[in-house]
């Protein structure tokens, strides 16, 4: 068990940063998850730019000093933000006990079977009260489904066909398309309508998109864009 901490002097306490794990630097993980990743984090940064939020990918979540932590592919955690002092040990992965709550989304990408997605790891994130867990298994090695999306109801996960997260404001949809040069089916962020968060590069590519459209209705008025 790991040394604890008192503070004011009463029965209240926490577990010593400097005797917990918070980094191995052994992540081994394939071309496909990695991308699916940085679509899934990358798009929430672009597209949420006025709200305060924290979602990672690979990074450690400390839900008691019990237990090892536990690492998901993918996590959002909202109204929260990393410390500025980031580098200090206590500030290096997501303890629950510092920033005082569990992420709202676990979300977790299939590789194989090994990972015990529908298993031990959905009893960890219930019982870390994780509002939504997600398991994405784009090649159905659990199941039939691609999706399983668990909500928690009280200090249960039921399984839901809903794939709009009502407590986070948005909600997951299966695409098809290009990321980072690569077609691809992938799992993204949507709004109510439907219409995916975007990323850096959409949000760039649409801007240069409408500033083309327009200098072509400049240039059939006869006025030239490039003098304005």
């Amino acid at each position: 068990m790991v040394e604890q901490l008192l503070i004011n002097d009463d029965d209240y306490y926490v577990p010593d940063a400097n005797q917990l794990v918070t980094e191995d630097d052994t992540p081994v993980d394939n071309f496909a998850s990695a991308k699916q990743q940085r679509l899934l984090v990358s798009s929430l940064y672009s597209s949420l730019q006025s709200q305060t939020f924290l979602a990672e990918a690979n990074v450690g979540i400390y839900y008691t000093d019990l237990q090892p932590p536990i690492v998901p592919d993918v996590f959002l955690s909202l109204d929260i933000q990393v410390p500025e002092k980031w580098w200090e040990k206590q500030n290096r992965c997501y303890m629950v006990w510092r920033f005082g709550k569990p992420p709202e989304v676990v979300l977790e990408i299939v590789s194989n079977k090994e990972g015990d997605e529908l298993g031990k790891k959905l009893q960890i994130y219930e019982h870390m009260r994780a509002s939504y867990y997600i398991v994405y298994d784009p090649n159905q090695q659990l199941a039939e489904k691609i999706l399983h999306v668990y909500e928690l109801r009280g200090t249960r996960y039921f399984e839901t066909s809903e794939t709009w997260l009502e407590q986070v404001g948005f909600g997951i949809t299966l695409w098809e398309g290009e990321f980072e040069g690569r077609q691809d089916n992938w799992l993204r962020w949507c709004y109510q309508d439907g219409n995916v968060l975007l990323t850096g590069d959409e949000r760039a590519s649409q801007a240069e998109q409408r500033n083309q459209l327009l200098a072509d209705r400049l240039r059939a008025m006869g006025v030239d864009p490039d003098t304005l």
